[in-house]
Formats: C-alpha cells, sequence, structure tokens
C-alpha cells in the first residue's frame, strides 16, 4: 500500500458528505479498505439501523493496555451557510484546508491513519487503537454503542485522547451537555374568543423566561472557575415553533433549550426546577380552561462532562505529547465523558480551533496538522517503548 499523506487521507476524508443526517459506511468502507492495505482489519459496531458504523482498529498487541485515538466522522449540515469553496472538497489556499470537518474532526482522524506505517514499522510494545464514531453532532450518540461493546471486555486502554479542535492544547475538563425539548400544549380557539383558550406559545414564552432567569442567577455565581472560558453553568433557548395562523389560539408549541453545566452544578436538578415550575405555576390555570392542556419534557441527549486531573497520569503524558505545559477546560461537549465513564482515563487535544468549527468556510491550518502529525508519532515513540 503507498503511504498517504494526513492531506491526502483529509481530502479524501472530506470528499464523503458525513452529514449526520447521512450513513456513513461509504467513509467507512473507504477507510477499511485503507487499513486492508497494510493488513489491517477492523471491527464494525452499528447502529439499529445498520446504515452507520463505529470502526474499532488495534495495532500491536492485544495483551496489553493501550492508548485510544478517539474521532467522530460525522459533520454539521452546511445547509443555508455561504461557502466560497465546495464544502466537500478539500481546498488549500495560505496555509490552511478548507472543507467541512476540517477542523470538526477528520483532521486528527487523517492524522492518526496516515501514521498507521509508521506504528506498523515500531513495533508497539503497547496497543494504539483507532475508534472512529458517527453521530456526535447529534448527541453523542454513535460512539455509545462501541463503548457498550468495550465496557465488557476485561482489558480496557488505559488511556485515551479525543482529537476535538483544541489548537493541539490538553483539555482536561469540559461541561455537562443536556438539550431538552419541551412540547407545550394548548386549546385551540378563534381569537376573538381568547379567552377560552389556551395560547401554547404564550405559556412558552413563560416558561422561556424562567430558564433565562435560571440561567442569569448562575452567571452570577462567584465560585466560578477560571479555566472554562465560560466559568458557570448555562442556559439557552435554541429553537421554537408553534401557532398555524395569527387569528387563531395556538395550539401547540415546541421549545428546544440546552444546559451546560460546569462540574459541581447537577444538570438533572435544573431541568426538574424548570419543570417544577410549570408543573406548579404554569399548568394550573392552564388546565382550568383546557384539562388536556400542559407540558411534555423530553431529554434530547445526555453528554457527560469531563473532569481529569491535571497530574493524572493520561494528562501527563499528553503533555508531554502535544510539547506544552498548559491545560484547558471547555465549554463545549465530547465524547470523552463517555470514555471516562466506563474507566477510560482520557483528555481532548486535536488541531484546529473551535472557533472554525461549524462555521461556513470551516479549515485546519497546515500548522496545526503538522502538530497533530508529531503528536502521533510521539506516541507510537511512547507505546513502543521509547
Amino acid at each position: 500500500m503507498t503511504k498517504l499523506s494526513t492531506v491526502d487521507i483529509l481530502g479524501k476524508l472530506v470528499a464523503f458528505d458525513t452529514t449526520s443526517r447521512n450513513s456513513n459506511l461509504p467513509l467507512i468502507d473507504w477507510v477499511e479498505d485503507y487499513l486492508s492495505g497494510f493488513g489491517l482489519t477492523g471491527e464494525r459496531v452499528y447502529d439499529e439501523t445498520g446504515t452507520k458504523a463505529n470502526l474499532w482498529v488495534t495495532i500491536g498487541p492485544k495483551d496489553v493496555p493501550g492508548y485510544v485515538l478517539s474521532g467522530h466522522v460525522d459533520v454539521v449540515p452546511v445547509d443555508g451557510q455561504d461557502w466560497s469553496t465546495d464544502p466537500f472538497s478539500l481546498v488549500e489556499k495560505d496555509g490552511r484546508y478548507f472543507g467541512r470537518g476540517t477542523c470538526d474532526m477528520k483532521g486528527f482522524v487523517a492524522s492518526s491513519l496516515a501514521a498507521v506505517p509508521d506504528m506498523l514499522a515500531a513495533p508497539l510494545k503497547k496497543p494504539i487503537h483507532f475508534a472512529i464514531s458517527y453521530d456526535e453532532e447529534v448527541g453523542c450518540r454513535g460512539v455509545r454503542t462501541l463503548l457498550a461493546v468495550l465496557k465488557e471486555r476485561p482489558m480496557k486502554p488505559e488511556a485515551c485522547f479525543v482529537g476535538e479542535p483544541t489548537n493541539m492544547q490538553v483539555v482536561i475538563a469540559h461541561k455537562t451537555g443536556r438539550p431538552m425539548r419541551v412540547v407545550v400544549r394548548g386549546h385551540e380557539v378563534h381569537s376573538s374568543l381568547r379567552p377560552t383558550g389556551v395560547s401554547a406559545i404564550e405559556e412558552a414564552a413563560k416558561l422561556i423566561v424562567k430558564i433565562n432567569e435560571i440561567g442569569q442567577r448562575m452567571a452570577r455565581r462567584t465560585d466560578l472557575d477560571p479555566l472554562f472560558s465560560v466559568p458557570f453553568s448555562t442556559t439557552s433557548v435554541g429553537v421554537i415553533r408553534g401557532g398555524t395562523v395569527r387569528n387563531i389560539v395556538a395550539g401547540e408549541c415546541v421549545v428546544d433549550f440546552d444546559l451546560r453545566c460546569v462540574p459541581g452544578d447537577d444538570p438533572l436538578a435544573i431541568v426538574a426546577e424548570i419543570e417544577a415550575y410549570a408543573r406548579e405555576v404554569l399548568e394550573p390555570p392552564m388546565k382550568a380552561i383546557a384539562p388536556g392542556a400542559g407540558f411534555t419534557f423530553e431529554e434530547l441527549a445526555l453528554v457527560p462532562g469531563l473532569d481529569t486531573a491535571p497530574e493524572a497520569p493520561v494528562t501527563v503524558l499528553a503533555k508531554r505529547l502535544a510539547d506544552r505545559n498548559d491545560h484547558a477546560k471547555v465549554a463545549y461537549g465530547t465524547e470523552g465523558g463517555l470514555f471516562q465513564e466506563i474507566g477510560i482515563p482520557t483528555v481532548i487535544v486535536g488541531p484546529g480551533s473551535i472557533e472554525q468549527a461549524h462555521k461556513p468556510d470551516e479549515y485546519v491550518e497546515a500548522a496545526e496538522l503538522a502538530k497533530a502529525d508529531a503528536f502521533v508519532q510521539r506516541l507510537i515513540g511512547h507505546a513502543a517503548g521509547g
């Protein structure tokens, strides 16, 4: 098999439209074909539909704990975004590589795959595993099926590096994410008969005010962790849909909101406070007019937070591999907390900036890819006992 560079592989990966609504199997097929050229096979763990799969690959001995290079290959949509290039064709300009997923986070996956020949030549005394997952962008759903398999195995890796964009700074903690949906049921009547109806939109608006009040209260806390760029838990309402026409009192309204909690804050308790307000304050007058009116709360996902100690072996090793001594904590969520939950020590470290993720003309710096390549090469040396 001819060795491909990180940029060569990144171009291949970007060309697959792996928006989370699509199957990722064509990309997984390509990766497996690439690995087969080196005599390697992977293990697929599918979703319930069989149209998406995680890929787990082990290089090196299988009877000792090793290291995981973890990355998702699904991407967010480009719909409605004003790109100056084809988002699914890698374009180089002024030391930057443009394309959907270059930063978040196919660049890290490409660096990992490009190093396969060097891993095979090492030889490794401890294995290096690839965990390539689906549906991270819609609640870290995909990797959960892979971790359910790994959890039952007697030997777990001793460290995991999740390659989300951190500019190759070691991130030791991130917030817990809890996206929620509320369906507000009102009672439709002609707007001229307003007192006999229940406006789902107006009741949703009252709940949104409450959600915002809770967010403002958390922002006023004084026990803040300065390592977080946003050092307190936050609430955010992202979607509201409701009503039919202006002269019908709205019968239904859907509100999607988001919680991002720092370590120590319980998202379940915050949701319980919001739900209690809906049940105890808003629902009684609604039901007095229409007994079927009310609120239904739905958990869309739960992305566990990550909280790794600065002195943990995985942190110390990651800093050495990244050739830097600092660390940070971030507001966004990753798969890292899920690896940590099953007992695999984890940090986040990868090329590119989160500020470029999800935007039109997403890009990763060539210099960042070079740093990721160096990280993986140092890991190979470490796993080989060098």
